[in-house]
């Protein structure tokens, strides 16, 4: 570990840095998978989701820097490369053939699921360890994807 102005002992850091690059992968490969579908989309719902998408991807791009810029600031080093994240991801990969509209939704709800769940996991940790900054961060995280989710959730009723 690195020098870091943060008040948690090196145990505590090193257990949220872990964590926090375990989000990252997750973070960056639903990133470029919200940019497939960004992409590749086509049908009636395309003028809708279309920009939808790419507000998801610019908000997800933002966050996956904060996570990283946070580990860093931890005294950890932020782990980002695509084989890194190709080997750490918990995200289900993306069908790449995949163009109609509501099966992009479909999706993608998923695998906001399953990165909204591992966010939630990332913060009991650094609840455990007394980190309130890294909380707030996944916090604000959860939110803005538990309403993106439900964006999404909303589109396939009815």
């Amino acid at each position: 570990m690195y020098p870091s102005p943060s008040h948690l002992p090196e145990s505590s850091r090193v257990a949220i840095v872990k964590t926090l690059n375990e989000r990252l992968a997750d973070g960056l490969d639903l990133h470029s998978q919200i940019k497939v579908a960004h992409w590749n989309i086509k049908g009636p719902h395309f003028a809708a989701l279309h920009p939808l998408f790419e507000t998801f991807a610019t908000e997800l791009a933002a966050f996956n820097d904060e996570i990283a810029e946070r580990a860093v600031t931890l005294g950890g080093l932020a782990a980002g490369t695509t084989r890194h994240v190709a080997a750490s991801s918990r995200v289900p990969e993306y069908p790449q053939e995949t163009t109609r509209g509501l099966d992009h939704v479909r999706l993608l709800a998923e695998r906001f699921g399953v990165y909204i769940q591992g966010l939630h996991a990332s913060r009991a940790i650094s609840d455990e360890h007394r980190d309130a900054d890294t909380s707030d961060l996944l916090t604000n995280i959860i939110t803005t994807f538990d309403k993106h989710a439900w964006f999404l959730l909303a589109s396939l009723e009815g």
